[in-house]
């Protein structure tokens, strides 16, 4: 990548046919090959003192080394911006320079830009269709980046049109090793460049996908549901510590439910509907993705309600702790269990999806629609197949097949 200066030239002149007070403006003028253009220095030089061969004002007057050193400031400016649009774009124009150099950025067509412009819309939106977790994870995700690209290329910015599969390559490696983050915290920091990578080729800036291609390191990935021997384990136990009974409980109440953490803190009494059959359901809007989720009340997680009911402040349903609480509660909880996991409250949205719904037979698609997925993809992250599913799906289809067909001999 072309970084030396040798094509560009900055010289200085006196306009002249303007003069104020027996001074006139400073002009500057940036050279690339035949190419040129002009700019306002906003400074003023007396012409009788100008040196037109070196572009300076002559003397050791006050006012001499003044405009000598603004000039020296601007000459040192308009080489830096130079060289730093030719480290990410591999050439300059003039007008790219000048621009940069009086802070006018094609930002439009710059990841930091964009990125940055992503993050403050997608703030505002907090509470009503995001989530601040997820705001945060592309907060910190635009923070590494902008760590990657001041020390890799030494600018302030990137072009997209110089995003490629060795700049991915090279991120990755700075996430894993630089910032010590784990396989699986780099993909998620991999995704939020991807969205940028998504936002620019749908406003036309690339035709291209940098990521094409690329593999990145996928960590082996351990079940995150409870399964039901445990399952049985937890709800069984008797809890001396009513702070630990009530954890307990609520955890069990989102294995029969599949609410989240934060959609289960903010559960209300008008959520819990009666149908026209008389069945219960709870009736949420989830406050990760606002999408709408209905769930039938299954008997186990009833009773908790009952349980509790008139137990919580406000119109809240249950007395929830903070999320930090009620998994830290939780590693003791297996320890008293002798459950050897590192259990944590989200665990259960997971054993809901697949011990509680997908092992008993009911569709992937019921449960994407029950855990309020905007996609079926986000669903099969949480849901999994466990083997006694498989063993007993295989011994129906065995009944059914029997006799059906016949090896010839």
């Amino acid at each position: 990548m072309k970084t030396s200066n040798e094509n560009l030239k900055i010289s200085f002149y006196l306009k002249k046919n303007i003069v104020r007070n027996g001074l006139c403006p400073v002009m500057g003028r940036i050279a690339i090959g035949l190419d040129m253009v002009q700019f306002s220095c906003k400074l003023e030089a007396n012409p009788d003192l100008w040196d037109t061969r070196a572009g300076r004002v002559n003397g050791k007057s006050h006012h001499a080394r003044e405009v000598n050193r603004e000039i020296d400031k601007i000459n040192v400016a308009i080489n830096a911006k130079y060289r730093e649009i030719v480290a990410v774009k591999g050439s300059a124009t003039v007008e790219e320079v000048k621009n940069a150099f009086q802070g006018i950025l094609p930002s439009q067509e710059m990841l930091l830009s964009i990125f940055r412009e992503h993050n403050d819309e997608y703030k505002k939106r907090i509470g009503v269709n995001t989530a601040h977790n997820t705001w945060k994870n592309y907060d910190i995700s635009l923070k590494h980046l902008e760590r990657f690209i001041q020390r890799k290329y030494n600018v302030s910015d990137f072009a997209f049109r110089q995003l490629d599969y060795p700049f991915i390559e090279n991120f990755a490696y700075f996430l894993r090793i630089d910032c010590k983050l784990n396989a699986n915290t780099v993909l998620h920091k991999l995704s939020c460049l991807r969205k940028m990578v998504k936002i620019a080729m749908g406003r036309g800036i690339i035709n291209r996908d940098p990521f094409l291609g690329y593999s990145p390191e996928r960590p082996k990935t351990k079940p995150k549901y409870i399964p039901k021997n445990e399952l049985n384990i937890l709800m069984s136990k008797t809890l001396k510590n009513p702070a630990l009974a009530v954890t307990r409980d609520m955890f069990i109440f989102s294995c029969y439910t599949g609410l989240a953490y934060i959609d289960l803190y903010n559960l209300t009494n008008q959520q819990i509907v009666k149908f026209d059959d008389g069945s219960l359901w709870l009736n949420i809007v989830r406050q990760k993705t606002g999408n709408d989720a209905k769930i039938p009340i299954l008997d186990e997680a009833l009773k908790i309600i009952v349980k509790y009911r008139g137990t919580a402040s406000s119109d809240k349903v249950f007395p929830m702790k903070s999320a930090s609480m009620m998994n830290i509660q939780l590693k003791e909880i297996a320890r008293k269990c002798k459950i050897d996991r590192n259990l944590t409250f989200h665990m259960a949205r997971h054993t809901f999806a697949t011990e509680i719904c997908l092992t008993q037979g009911v569709p992937i698609e019921s449960v994407s629609r029950m855990l309020g997925h905007k996609k079926l993809a986000v669903t099969q992250v949480y849901a999994r197949v466990t083997h006694d599913k498989i063993e007993e799906d295989m011994i129906t289809l065995s009944k059914k097949i029997k006799g059906k067909y016949r090896l010839a001999s």
